[in-house]
């Protein structure tokens, strides 16, 4: 994605022309929604539903995610504005490895964005359900070098950089052929003349090196099949000086023992270079590798051993 050309086409003023995502009515997302009764996360206030599975007229089978409270507050022409210049910038992104907004909705009470269905849910709960068939080691293999590619184009690519995401199982969505999408991308800053500023892409750098640690992190669930939780446990881990000892013994019991010892070494030392710059994941520290020296990195010793890449 061209940052010029992102930046020409979003001189919105007044506009509401949404040419890359449809506008449904409040009645269609009732309707796809039956009711608002297909909830797939209920994550709002007083356990409000947050996520539907929606089956549209067409056939689309999508799901439905309430807007942020903070872009439906009150009617202002202003509140719209902002909501209609974050459905561009949303609607722009174009990555096999980051969900697709497909549309939105505005209610009386309510908006609504309408992206991608991703059949096999959350990699948390893929990692994570002991009702589900664990993942095996080529595939979590490639979620760690499709994520890492997805966040070098929201990092890197875009242009300005005003889009952010927390990077953990939960926020990764699995399709129906296992593939790994980044959910949930925010946009920071709907003021595309202030993203040019020194001090924004100060905070981006900041951003960056946070980045990096979250992936660091999400790295170690998926070799270790353990919840990263609070305590910083398998940070600490991989940051001893013996930890390439106890790198077999760390692996997830799920796999069965069937992994490839290399990559099983390169995905850990990934992990160790991207945490080590503080365990409390705010980059202040700052990182000592970045996004894209690692989607090298993983690239070619994929490459290497004969892996089969999608990136």
């Amino acid at each position: 994605m061209g940052g010029g050309c992102l930046r020409r086409r979003l001189c919105l003023g007044g506009t509401r022309t949404l040419p890359f995502v449809r506008r449904y009515t409040a009645r269609e997302i009732e309707a796809a929604t039956k009711g608002f009764t297909a909830v797939l996360e209920a994550g709002g206030p007083r356990g409000t539903a947050t996520a539907y599975r929606a089956r549209f007229a067409g056939g689309l089978v999508a799901t439905v995610r309430r807007a942020a409270a903070g872009s439906r507050e009150g009617d202002s022409s202003s509140s719209k504005a902002a909501f209609y210049l974050e459905l561009q910038l949303l609607a722009r992104l174009n990555h096999r490895h980051v969900v697709r907004l497909r549309g939105f909705a505005e209610g009386h009470h309510a908006r609504f964005l309408v992206f991608d269905h991703m059949e096999n849910r959350s990699l948390k709960e893929c990692l994570h359900d002991p009702l589900r068939t664990p993942l095996d080691w080529r595939t979590r293999l490639q979620v760690a070098i499709d994520i890492a590619a997805a966040l070098e184009y929201l990092y890197y690519f875009c242009d300005p950089p005003v889009f952010h995401v927390s990077v953990n199982s939960g926020n990764v969505l699995m399709d129906a052929n296992f593939v790994a999408k980044l959910s949930d991308v925010g946009v920071i800053s709907h003021d595309l003349n202030l993203a040019t500023t020194e001090s924004f892409q100060d905070q981006v750098e900041q951003r960056r090196a946070a980045l990096v640690f979250q992936y660091g992190v999400l790295v170690l669930e998926l070799v270790t099949g353990q919840s990263p939780g609070g305590d910083g446990e398998l940070v600490r881990w991989v940051q001893e000086p013996g930890f390439a000892g106890s790198m077999h013994r760390m692996v997830d019991a799920d796999l069965g023992g069937v992994y490839d010892a290399r990559e099983l070494r390169d995905l850990v030392i990934v992990a160790r270079l991207s945490t080590r710059h503080g365990s409390d994941g705010d980059g202040d520290g700052g990182a000592v590798i970045s996004i894209p020296q690692i989607v090298r990195y993983l690239q070619g010793k994929v490459e290497r051993l004969g892996g089969e890449t999608r990136c």
